[in-house]
């Protein structure tokens, strides 16, 4: 089973075509596919997107890049949202959060603030977090830390090996997709080749980071397969190793996954069951 743990198929850019692309990743194997949240307005239809399809779940957060034109009062319809799906088992983080300190001209402070906010949030609500860290690893780590949140997946690592080292002693997991595709991407091949197997997570983040195969095209789920192949090859082992492990992964980061994990097999009586 592949588990795409990080992907946006609410974006705009599958608005044409999402249900082919649905389609072709389960095709293809991936069972199921999480969705971040990335403000408050994608919530219900995020939802309703997972609730029309079995294997797909979701997050809810606020994501940092957009924290500038969020609300203050945002933080509040975050937590009113957790409260009122938190028995929802589709429900699986608090997400898509973070620090960006890489896109120029954001209000770091204010990004600060947003996460601080949001981690309670995930502490209230006993959820896991799935992270946006870029250019931002020490300071993520420091708020984790501060909050006391002690399991999630830091998405799109690209950090040091020390920095993995603190995120694995948080409980974190760590996301590797189409960035470990590129042969010049050194670093980060290194360390899918040499972190601990319990360490890795696999993504796609579609309709962004594209594989090398697609660059500069859009991502889509489907591309889990390769990208497994891919980091089969970094590890010496095969594909379906690298498949078992990272969706071992993905439930112990993200406990609420094991619901549809094992509905892969009954999709039927999964779907009858989904709560709305």
């Amino acid at each position: 089973m592949l588990i795409d743990t990080h992907c946006h198929l609410d974006a705009a850019e599958f608005a044409v075509d999402r249900e082919a692309v649905i389609r072709q990743a389960q095709a293809a194997g991936v069972s199921v596919m999480v969705l971040p949240a990335v403000e408050v307005a994608a919530f219900e239809p995020l939802r309703a997107l997972c609730r029309s399809h079995v294997g797909l779940v979701y997050a809810l957060g606020i994501h940092p890049m957009l924290v500038d034109r969020a609300h203050d009062d945002d933080l509040e319809h975050l937590r009113t949202a957790l409260l009122a799906h938190r028995d929802d088992p589709a429900l699986v983080a608090v997400g898509e959060i973070g620090l960006d300190h890489f896109v120029p001209g954001l209000d770091r402070a204010r990004q600060s603030r947003f996460f601080a906010a949001q981690l309670k949030l995930a502490r209230e609500f006993d959820l896991p977090v799935i992270l946006h860290v870029r250019q931002a690893q020490d300071q993520v780590l420091k708020h984790l830390r501060q909050a006391g949140v002690i399991r999630g997946i830091a998405h799109a690592f690209n950090g040091s090996p020390q920095q993995a080292a603190a995120f694995l002693q948080q409980g974190c997991v760590l996301g590797f997709g189409g960035a470990m595709t590129f042969e010049r991407a050194l670093r980060i091949r290194r360390l899918a080749r040499e972190l601990p197997a319990e360490a890795l997570v696999l993504e796609t983040d579609a309709p962004d980071i594209a594989p090398a195969w697609l660059h500069p095209g859009r991502n889509a789920p489907a591309e889990m397969v390769r990208i497994a192949e891919t980091l089969a090859g970094l590890r010496d082992c095969s594909r379906d190793e690298v498949a078992r492990l990272t969706a071992a992964n993905a439930v112990r980061a993200l406990p609420r996954l094991v619901h549809w994990c094992h509905a892969g097999s009954h999709t039927g009586a999964a779907a009858a069951s989904r709560p709305t």
